[in-house]
């Protein structure tokens, strides 16, 4: 066994052991829409999870890079809207390109073959290949500092308005959803992804 004190740790290191370790992570596609240009920018984030059913609350850490805010944590603080998609086998090569570092003023969709959907309940549109897609209001922002009290990171908390699920993958007479159906994609460490693999279910102790 391996043991290191985190404190004599570099941040690339905090980096490795952590992306290695907790996997796979679901990654959200998310778009968001510039207030001032109106330009709509897709970036994919695998620092994502649920928080909350009640009121339903999701969570996505956008990292900094040396300090800067990335186009979508300040369009989603500037507005208050984005939309998350659950990323897929379908879009993964499209949803790749969109995590290319372009100008703010530029839309990382129009390197895609992906289109653009209008939303029902906010006034980012989605993305119209998603089988799963949730608008969304910023419920709550946190800054992330360092020990030296430099912000390294944006995190978004998430109120879903609004679920646009596809017959494909959502059961309206049950309310399930079919995760083989969905084929949702996960992020491993470095430029490695898997797909779901083997399924197996573990009843809870009454």
């Amino acid at each position: 066994m391996f043991t290191f004190n985190a404190n004599d740790l570099s941040a690339k290191t905090h980096y490795k052991i952590l992306t290695g370790s907790i996997i796979p992570r679901p990654v959200a596609f998310v778009t968001t829409k510039s207030p001032e240009s109106e330009v709509v920018n897709a970036a994919p984030f695998s620092y994502f999870s649920i928080v909350s059913a009640n009121p339903p609350l999701i969570s996505i850490s956008i990292q900094r890079a040396a300090g800067k805010q990335k186009d979508t944590a300040r369009h989603a603080i500037g507005s208050g809207e984005l939309v998350v998609h659950i990323s897929t086998e379908s879009i993964v090569d499209e949803l790749n390109k969109t995590a290319a570092v372009l100008p703010p003023e530029e839309s990382e969709l129009d390197h895609t073959s992906l289109t653009l959907t209008p939303s029902t309940y906010v006034s980012v549109p989605g993305i119209t290949e998603a089988s799963i897609r949730m608008e969304c209001t910023l419920y709550d922002h946190l800054e992330i500092r360092d020990d030296d009290g430099a912000i390294t990171a944006d995190l978004l908390l998430a109120k879903v308005a609004g679920y646009h699920l596809s017959p494909e993958v959502y059961d309206e007479n049950t309310g399930y959803l079919d995760a083989k159906a969905i084929q949702p994609i996960s992020r491993l460490a470095g430029n490695d992804y898997s797909k779901l693999g083997e399924l197996f279910t573990l009843k809870r102790p009454e």
